[in-house]
C-alpha cells in the first residue's frame, strides 16, 4: 500500500464499510458512504478540469461535508486548503489568490462574502455551497447536487509525494501554507493513531485489518473534535489521526463551541476521545459539568479516555479541576502547524508544571548562535522540531529558509517558540518570540504573565503585550476577563501578580474587560489585545 491518505482511508473502508465514520448531529455516515461520496467529489472536481495539484478551499464550519470534501480531494491527489470561517472578504480573496485556489467549497451562510469576492477570483472553476440556511450564490452548484450528479471515481495509484497543505495563520503577517509531503506525513501520524492501544504500532498494509479486529473487538475508537477542523488542532489531532485508526469522528453541529453539547454528545456517542485547545475550552467544560450537577441532571464523563488538546495554554489547576471529576488522561500536545515538539502527560496521580513537556526524541533546542541548549544551564534558546519536517511555505522561500534549517545534516523546523531545558531534559516553554516584550533590556513572555493573573480566582481569562514606552523601550500591558459578579480591578490583579512575577514583569497596566478575545480554536488575539490596551491608554 502507498503511503497516502486516501489509499488507506480506501482500505480502511473496504474493511468496516458497516460502521460509522462520520456522525453530525443526526446526519450519520458509514466508512462506505464516506468512501463513495467522496469518490462522487473527487469525479465532479475531474470533471471539472482539476489536475493532481489542484487547491480545493474549504470554508467551512465543522460538518460531515468538511470531511467528505477533503477525501475527495485526496482521492484526486488534490490538495485541500483550510480557509478561516471567520476571514471577511480581503482575508478570504487573499487565501483563494494566495494558495491558487481552483474550487471553493462554503457553507450558505458565508455566502454574501463568497458573492462579494466570487468575480475576483477566476482562478476558482467550481463554486460549491453547502446549504446551512442562507442564500443561494449565484453560480454555486448545492453540495448535494455535485455528489449526486457524479459517479464514484474509480480508485487510483498516487505518490507519497504528493503535497499536503494546512494555512495558519501565525502572530504577525498574512497567513501561510505549511507543505508536508503526504507519506512522511502519514508515517508520523500512524503511532499517534496507535499509541493507546492494545495491539502496537502496526506496518500500514496490517492497519485495515486491524481495525476490524478493534471493533470486532468493542476497541474501534470515536473522537469529538471539539475545536474547529480548519485548524491543525481539530483536524489533526481531532480527526486525521483517529481516522488512520478505523476511528469515528463525531462533530458539534453549533458553529460556536458548546461545553454543554460536547458533554451530552460525547455522553450520546460513548466518545473515548475529546480534542480541545487548552484553557479556553477546557474552563467552559468545568463550568458545563458544574451546572448540569446543580440542576440536578449530571453528565456522564465515564466513557471519555483521553481529553487532547494542542495550541495554547492549558494550566495545571485547570487539569486538576477536570481530574476531580473523572480520572481522564490528559494529553498536552506542545506543537504547531510548522511540527510537533513535545508532550505533557497529566493523571490524578500525576499532574505537572503548566507549560513543562518531556522532550520529543527529534526535538532539539538551540541557542541563537547555534549552539544546542545545555540542560539545567538556566539558558532559553529556540525549540527546534525534527521528524516529519515540512517541505516549507508555500510561495513564500525567504520564510521557509528563515524557519527550515538543515544543522549537522538534520533538517529541523524553528516555529518560533522559546523554551529553557531543565536538568531533567523536559522542557519549559516560555512562549513565541514573536511575542516576547523587550522591556528596560529584560525578556518577558507574554505566557507566563498571562498564568499569573489567570491564577486570581475572579479572572476568567488574560492576553498581556508590550506597547511602546520612552523609559522601557516597552511596557508590560494586558486586558483580563472576570467572572460573573465579581468586581475586583486592574490594580488590584497587578498587586496580587507581585508575589509571582519578578518585579520587571508586572502589568504595568491591567484592563479589565468583558470579553478577551480569542479566535474560533482558542488562540490568542493579540492585535485586538494590543489596541484594547492602547485605546485604554489614550
Amino acid at each position: 500500500m502507498e503511503m497516502h491518505y486516501a489509499t488507506l482511508w480506501e482500505a480502511i473502508a473496504d474493511q468496516i464499510g458497516d460502521r460509522d465514520a462520520l456522525v453530525c448531529g443526526e446526519n450519520r455516515r458509514t466508512w462506505s458512504e464516506y468512501d463513495d461520496r467522496a469518490s462522487r467529489i473527487a469525479s465532479a472536481f475531474s470533471a471539472a478540469g482539476l489536475e493532481p495539484g489542484a487547491k480545493v478551499g474549504l470554508y467551512l464550519y465543522n460538518g460531515n461535508e468538511y470531511l467528505e470534501t477533503q477525501f475527495g480531494a485526496f482521492k484526486g491527489r488534490h490538495v485541500p486548503i483550510n480557509i478561516n470561517y471567520r476571514y471577511l472578504d480581503d482575508e478570504l480573496l487573499y487565501l483563494l489568490e494566495n494558495s491558487d485556489a481552483e474550487v471553493l467549497v462554503f457553507h450558505s451562510s458565508l455566502g454574501e462574502r463568497v458573492a462579494r469576492v466570487k468575480d475576483k477570483a477566476p482562478k476558482v472553476k467550481l463554486w460549491v455551497e453547502v446549504d446551512d440556511g442562507g442564500e443561494s450564490v449565484d453560480g454555486a452548484i448545492p453540495y448535494e447536487a455535485l455528489v449526486a450528479g457524479h459517479d464514484p471515481a474509480p480508485r487510483i495509484t498516487r505518490s507519497p509525494d504528493d503535497v499536503y497543505m494546512l494555512y495558519t495563520g501565525g502572530t504577525t503577517g498574512m497567513p501561510k501554507g505549511v507543505m508536508y509531503d503526504i507519506g512522511g506525513m502519514l508515517q508520523g501520524f500512524i503511532p499517534y493513531a496507535f499509541m493507546f492501544g492494545e495491539h502496537g504500532i502496526p506496518e500500514a498494509d496490517a492497519i485495515p485489518a486491524l481495525t476490524k479486529k478493534m471493533w470486532d473487538e468493542g476497541s474501534g475508537e470515536v473522537s469529538i473534535p471539539a475545536c474547529p477542523l480548519m485548524h491543525g488542532t481539530g483536524m489533526w489531532l481531532g480527526a486525521m489521526v483517529p481516522h488512520c485508526a478505523g476511528a469515528r469522528v463525531v462533530m458539534l453541529t453549533e458553529s460556536s463551541f458548546d461545553a454543554h453539547e460536547l458533554w451530552a454528545t460525547a455522553q450520546r456517542e460513548q466518545a473515548g476521545q475529546l480534542v480541545i485547545v487548552g484553557d479556553a475550552f477546557a474552563k467552559p467544560m468545568l463550568r458545563a459539568l458544574a451546572e448540569a450537577k446543580q440542576k440536578g441532571q449530571p453528565y456522564d464523563p465515564s466513557c471519555v479516555k483521553r481529553v487532547v488538546s494542542s495550541g495554547v495554554m492549558w494550566t495545571s489547576e485547570v487539569k486538576a479541576q477536570l481530574l476531580e471529576h473523572h480520572g481522564f488522561v490528559l494529553i498536552d500536545a506542545m506543537g504547531s502547524s510548522e511540527g510537533a515538539m513535545g508532550t505533557q502527560i497529566t493523571t490524578r496521580g500525576n499532574i505537572g508544571e503548566t507549560a513543562k513537556f518531556a522532550m520529543n526524541p527529534t526535538t532539539k533546542v538551540f541557542a541563537e548562535d547555534g549552539r544546542e541548549i545545555v540542560p539545567g544551564s538556566g539558558e532559553s534558546g529556540m525549540v527546534a522540531a525534527g521528524g516529519s519536517v515540512p517541505l516549507g511555505y508555500y510561495k513564500d522561500e525567504a520564510k521557509s529558509r528563515a524557519t527550515f534549517k538543515t544543522i549537522d545534516g538534520v533538517r529541523y523546523s524553528f516555529p518560533g517558540d522559546w523554551a529553557i531545558v531543565e536538568a531533567d531534559g523536559s522542557l519549559t516553554l516560555l512562549g513565541r518570540g514573536s511575542n516576547c516584550i523587550n522591556t528596560a533590556g529584560e525578556k518577558v513572555y507574554p505566557e507566563e504573565v498571562e498564568e499569573a493573573v489567570k491564577q486570581h480566582p475572579d479572572v476568567v481569562d488574560c492576553l498581556v503585550v508590550g506597547v511602546e514606552d520612552e523609559k522601557f523601550g516597552q511596557r508590560v500591558t494586558g486586558v483580563a476577563s472576570l467572572r460573573p459578579g465579581a468586581s475586583v480591578d486592574g490594580e488590584a490583579l497587578r498587586e496580587f501578580t507581585k508575589g509571582n512575577l519578578a518585579s520587571f514583569k508586572v502589568p504595568k497596566q491591567l484592563f479589565v474587560v468583558d470579553e478577551v478575545r480569542r479566535a474560533p480554536n482558542g488562540k490568542a488575539d493579540y492585535p485586538w489585545a494590543r489596541q484594547t490596551v492602547e485605546d485604554a491608554l489614550a
